[in-house]
């Protein structure tokens, strides 16, 4: 299939199965369709929201590299993209004031909600009725926000958005010491509602930091008032709490599939290749089934034996989890992510086959299931021999957090993008990856190009092709000169 039709077909998957589920107002996506006795899906969650949308970026930057032809698109694409992080940058900063309050605090009543209303970005539950201290959810944000402002999309646009983004950064500045709720909402395992230092957060907000330092927030139109500063201290301390953290993932979870999320795509927050591989290889080994990874053992979310009356577990209650806990294939999307960026082609193709498998047919593609859980007529013999019994699928279906990562790796395969198309600041060569290379301890140079028009006339040509450039004479302090005037120089 030649590439043009192979975009159209992902135009025509992403549309029908993210970008028509965008609210219009706000952008917002809600996580799924579902309403279920495990919740209201049809929330827009910040951490969902930012990685349902990457699949409708890097279709954007799969059709940015047509010559002509794609009526379209590539704006089109793009401004969704751009209108989702501005929508959740509007509902966070209806909540400045809390921003501000948590810096002084740490107090979880003090901080920003993870999940708004889809339409109108307000706010859905009460400050004490949810686990909302969720450092990642924050983090994972700002990380995408520079990836994409790298990448050339205009995000922010006014000074007091650039100051508020300042504060976020300094918001999530201390999680090497903040005990949050983590990335599944509950804190500790047992369900207590008790906030813990999570492995999780403290790696995601560790790329955050290093990914929003230095950033000009304005692309290549900024100047020095809308560069991020962020404090090197709380990026050192992040590193070494990360570090003295894994493989765990927190006190009450000895491994934890969230910090697939760390040591690979998206965060590459792992400096030490050796502990890199030893978090991954713990996770397959504990985690691992044939329909995804558990979240964590004795996880019993969603399980058929799992009291939904109440949220707590009992003393000693989490052993009936053990062994039956629920399967999910959001983790299988970011190991075949991660083998696509270590260049593992073989162990991709792996993952890409196991998820071809768990799919479920809605209309003409294939979506993913929130979870896959054991029957209860199965959960003896499940119990006895582990892996032995067919899993079905819950009713959040898809779980477009794994249908967006689902497709990036599907578009990686079929050479539409390169894995630097989705982390233009090289964040996967600067850690883990650059260090196993035959040069032991030499990282490879991240090269960086700025495109200057030699006069107006050009540079409004290159414009109307998306490319921005500057004049020489639009160099403020900087004078650009001709080889020539080099050579003359040296006649002299």
């Amino acid at each position: 299939m030649n590439r043009d039709r192979l975009l159209d077909r992902y135009y025509q998957e992403i549309d029908t199965l993210i970008i028509s589920r965008q609210t219009p107002l706000f952008g917002l996506l809600p996580a799924s369709t579902a309403i279920t006795v495990h919740g209201d899906y049809t929330d827009a969650w910040v951490r969902d929201n930012v990685y349902s949308i990457l699949a409708v970026w890097g279709l954007a930057l799969a059709y940015r590299k047509m010559d002509e032809g794609d009526r379209g698109r590539t704006y089109e694409l793009e401004q969704r993209v751009v209108k989702l992080m501005r929508g959740l940058l509007v509902a966070m900063m209806k909540q400045s004031a809390k921003v501000e309050k948590f810096k002084q605090t740490q107090a979880p009543l003090d901080a920003l909600h993870a999940k708004y209303h889809s339409r109108t970005g307000e706010t859905v539950v009460p400050d004490d009725g949810w686990g909302h201290l969720q450092l990642d959810a924050t983090s994972i944000y700002l990380l995408m926000l520079a990836q994409m402002t790298t990448s050339g999309l205009a995000i922010i646009q006014t000074s007091n958005e650039v100051n508020f983004v300042q504060n976020l950064v300094y918001y999530i500045g201390r999680a090497y010491r903040t005990p949050d709720y983590g990335i599944w909402e509950r804190g500790n395992k047992t369900n207590h509602g008790k906030p813990e230092l999570n492995a999780s957060s403290v790696g995601m907000a560790k790329a955050a930091l290093e990914a929003m330092n230095g950033l000009n927030l304005f692309g290549l139109r900024g100047g020095l008032s809308s560069v991020i500063y962020v404090l090197p201290d709380e990026i050192a301390r992040a590193r070494i709490t990360l570090e003295s953290l894994l493989p765990r993932e927190s006190g009450s979870k000895e491994v934890d599939g969230a910090l697939l999320s760390v040591i690979g795509f998206p965060a590459f927050a792992v400096d030490d290749p050796v502990l890199s591989i030893k978090t991954r290889d713990k996770i397959i080994a504990k985690l691992q089934g044939g329909y995804g990874c558990k979240r964590f053992l004795r996880d019993g979310h969603q399980t058929v034996i799992e009291d939904i009356t109440r949220l707590h577990y009992e003393p000693g209650e989490l052993q009936q989890f053990e062994h039956i806990e629920c399967e999910w294939p959001l983790f299988f999307t970011y190991l075949l992510l991660d083998a696509l960026f270590r260049n593992d082609h073989a162990t991709a193709q792996d993952y890409r086959t196991r998820l071809d498998q768990l799919v479920v047919k809605q209309g003409p593609f294939g979506v993913l299931p929130e979870l896959y859980y054991v029957p209860k007529l199965h959960i003896d013999a499940e119990r006895q021999t582990p892996s032995s019994q067919t899993r079905l699928p819950n009713e959040n279906v898809p779980l477009v957090w794994a249908q967006s990562l689902y497709l990036l790796g599907r578009m990686i395969q079929d050479n539409l993008l390169s894995v630097g198309d989705l982390d233009p600041l090289g964040r996967h060569q600067q850690g883990n990856q650059s260090k196993i290379s035959s040069q032991p301890g030499k990282r490879r140079s991240l090269v960086q190009i700025a495109l200057l028009a030699e006069n107006v006339q050009l540079q409004t040509e290159l414009a109307t092709y998306g490319i921005a450039t500057q004049t020489p004479q639009e160099l403020e302090a900087i004078q650009v000169r001709q080889a020539s005037d080099l050579t003359d120089l040296y006649a002299h």
